[in-house]
């Protein structure tokens, strides 16, 4: 486990809901059963940080392998409406004019780009550089929910859709009229996050054991160390952009309890996170309130996914029930005002708001969401 907190502390020292907010985590029964582990998981008792010793999987097979339902269940494909409903209550963040309009950058004459963040911070950055550029203009950051401009904007491949480009305070007779394939939406993970998943994806048992050896003691040299093999090793996340890393630990679950209007017993969760620290705190909270000692020395076989990938197979029939999984945002912690994002780390499961809280604070007031 302290290993987990390594790479956690690495990546960030360089660079759900709302009913599921007080959800306490547990291992799911395959996981904890001493029997049951290999042939559910493909990893020895007690897992290992990734997945296992031997050679990596693509990390699709490897989260096929892992997450297939043990009746041997095919679930149906989700459809665009079931996915963007499943990422509806993601926040994202862009620099927008007052009505809200999104701005377009231009880094050479031949691209327009518009950036979503999912970091505040990173968004309140590139509004605080544009501001300084020109203190009369009058932009702000918004938010935007991922699910309503997943398909919409960010893949939708419509060249037939006109977008108007102006200068902020103009209006729209002077506006420059481009088809949509002409202006790039890109969508820009923590950088944190980013570091966080190259790593897990690079880091070799050698290397584990080098940082367990260290321990506390974890020298400047041996981080360097790995950080430099993330950046240059990683098989995937090697964009800085529209490579977004999904989180999760495979043993680990969360219950969601019925609606007030509904019976029954609590529905079984697998929880994915976009914020790895988040996941690793939630992790360590729930180890440290274990009472086996045996589930004490467990260690998180965690899976790294890339976000396109796993909307694609959500599309297709599949033997993991998507439906069961929830996607938990990256909350802030700190107060956004006008041209602020005062944003921490995000706390663990018991400390976070709902998304919509967290949308509606977020300067732009979520005001921008049914535009979309």
């Amino acid at each position: 486990m302290k290993l987990l907190a390594y790479v956690s502390g690495i990546a960030a020292s360089v660079v759900g809901v709302a009913q599921f907010a007080a959800a306490a985590p547990f291992l799911s029964n395959a996981a904890a059963a001493p029997s049951a582990v290999d042939s559910v998981f493909g990893i020895a008792r007690g897992g290992g940080l990734f997945g296992g010793g031997g050679k990596r999987k693509d990390s699709v097979a490897d989260v096929e392998d892992k997450l297939r339902a043990e009746s041997g269940e095919t679930f149906p494909a989700m459809s665009q409406e079931e996915v963007e409903e499943w990422l509806g209550h993601i926040p994202v963040f862009a620099v927008t004019d007052s009505n809200g309009a999104g701005v377009v950058l231009k880094p050479d004459n031949d691209t327009s780009v518009m950036y979503f963040f999912f970091s505040p911070q990173m968004a309140n950055a590139t509004l605080a550089q544009l501001k300084g550029t020109n203190d009369d203009l009058d932009l702000k950051l918004s938010a935007f929910s991922l699910g309503k401009i997943w398909f919409k904007m960010l893949n939708s491949g419509d060249s037939e859709q006109e977008i108007k480009l102006k200068q902020p305070g103009e209006d729209d007779s002077e506006a420059q009229i481009l088809a949509g394939a002409n202006v790039e939406y890109r969508l820009v993970p923590d950088t944190r996050d980013l570091l966080g998943a190259r790593m897990l994806l690079t880091m070799t048992p050698e290397d584990g054991e080098e940082m367990k050896k260290a321990g506390d003691t974890m020298t400047p040299e041996l981080a360097q160390k790995a950080v430099e093999k993330a950046m240059t090793e990683s098989p995937e996340f090697k964009e800085n952009y529209n490579e977004i890393p999904v989180f999760l630990i495979a043993q680990m679950r969360m219950q969601k309890p019925p609606a007030d209007d509904e019976k029954g017993a609590p529905k079984t969760i697998l929880p994915m996170y976009f914020s790895l620290q988040t996941m690793v705190q939630t992790w360590q909270q729930f180890m440290a309130s274990q009472n086996d000692p045996d589930l004490k020395d467990m260690e998180p076989a965690i899976n790294v996914m890339n976000l396109h990938k796993l909307v694609a197979m959500m599309r297709e029939p599949s033997e993991i029930d998507f439906r069961s999984c929830l996607l938990l945002p990256p909350i802030p912690t700190g107060p956004m005002g006008a041209g602020g994002a005062g944003a921490g780390a995000a706390a663990g499961m018991a400390g976070q708001a709902s998304a919509p809280d967290a949308m509606a604070g977020m300067g732009g007031g979520g005001g921008t969401l049914g535009d979309i």
